[in-house]
């Protein structure tokens, strides 16, 4: 008989955030290492190194400085250098999908840099929002879209995003006709692949064969998880999908058996509301709206790391704010795929 779902009844206390980093520049994306040394996306151009004593070491080509939220956010957050999906390459180096400059891109740990791709086809690749090795040191892609700037293909009337498989055979389009696609995730077995489509507001799954090929999509859980847009997703090791809902900044968690489960609500009630009533058009969004809309803990609530030498400590990326905020929790995270 499997055990209790330690996430249900469970409420993320304020009380209980603790908080890691200073100055930090877009850190939507967290990787956490085993020893305790996070790596945060940087807006600078590259990643923030974390020690666990507390040392931050910005690792970068060369620092970028567009990034200036209290003069222009628009400009910071739409255009310029915007790494944000990470992963480890095989070697422990960093492999980053670049929002900014629409690429897939490898860094080393001493901030050396390589370009591996920003077209498909002969073709410019998008929005590359996100980075995924397996396993078998295959590296999925996604793209949220084609167009540019990123916030006009925020309505609900495109479906342009797709997945790309980096292997033996090269870089292809293994899946295509996404909600814009955002963060996605391997089960423990690798069976199946699943995508948050964030302008959907829901989480698709496809079967994963041997060769890499796709198939079978349906949608996982709820057709729609509610308030704010889908934008990053983990498994815990119970086999909960933990979602963050981006612009109205609230934590929640598809249950194995498909239930949707609130864990946190930080966003503004009058934001939020201005926010779906613009999204409930079908039209591009308002920057105005989306500047407005978010909390205070994480703003634009991003995406969800679990690490510490237990798996129990989640760390909250996000866009707008300077530190990341972490929290205890009751289940262990399912381990992140690290190198040889």
């Amino acid at each position: 008989m499997k055990p209790p779902n330690p996430l249900r009844g469970w409420q993320l206390d304020r009380e209980a955030i603790t908080w890691i980093g200073h100055d930090l520049q877009r850190p939507e994306c967290i990787l956490a290492e085993r020893n305790g040394t996070l790596w945060a996306a940087d807006a600078r151009g590259g990643v923030m190194r974390i020690d666990p004593d507390g040392t931050q070491t910005l690792v970068a080509p060369k620092a970028d400085k567009h990034f200036d939220l209290k003069t222009d956010a628009k400009t910071s957050l739409l255009q310029g250098t915007l790494p944000n999906g990470l992963a480890f390459a095989e070697n422990g180096d960093i492999l980053i999908s670049n929002f900014g400059t629409d690429a897939l891109e490898l860094m080393t740990r001493k901030g050396e840099y390589k370009l591996l791709f920003n077209s498909l086809d002969g073709k410019p690749m998008g929005k590359v929002n996100f980075v995924l090795r397996d396993s078998r040191n295959r590296v999925w892609i996604t793209v949220s879209t084609r167009i540019n700037p990123w916030s006009d293909a925020l309505r609900s009337s495109l479906q342009d995003g797709y997945i790309c498989l980096l292997d033996e055979k090269g870089l292809r389009i293994v899946a295509d006709g996404f909600s814009f696609t955002n963060e996605i995730r391997l089960d423990a077995k690798e069976e199946f692949l699943y995508v948050a489509e964030t302008t959907a507001k829901r989480v698709s799954r496809l079967r994963v064969h041997p060769d890499g090929s796709l198939t079978n999509r349906e949608v996982y859980g709820p057709s729609s998880l509610g308030t704010g847009l889908i934008d990053g997703i983990t498994f815990d090791s119970f086999g909960n999908l933990w979602c963050t809902m981006i612009f109205a900044d609230r934590l929640v968690a598809i249950t194995p058996e498909g239930d949707a489960l609130t864990l946190f609500e930080d966003g503004d009630p009058s934001a939020t509301a201005q926010f779906e009533s613009d999204f409930a058009t079908g039209k591009p969004m308002p920057f105005s709206t989306l500047e407005k809309a978010g909390g205070k803990v994480a703003p634009w609530l991003a995406s969800v790391t679990f690490g510490g030498p237990d798996l129990k400590t989640a760390y909250l990326g996000h866009l707008r704010g300077s530190r990341i905020p972490s929290f205890r929790s009751p289940v262990a995270g399912l381990p992140m795929v690290h190198w040889k």
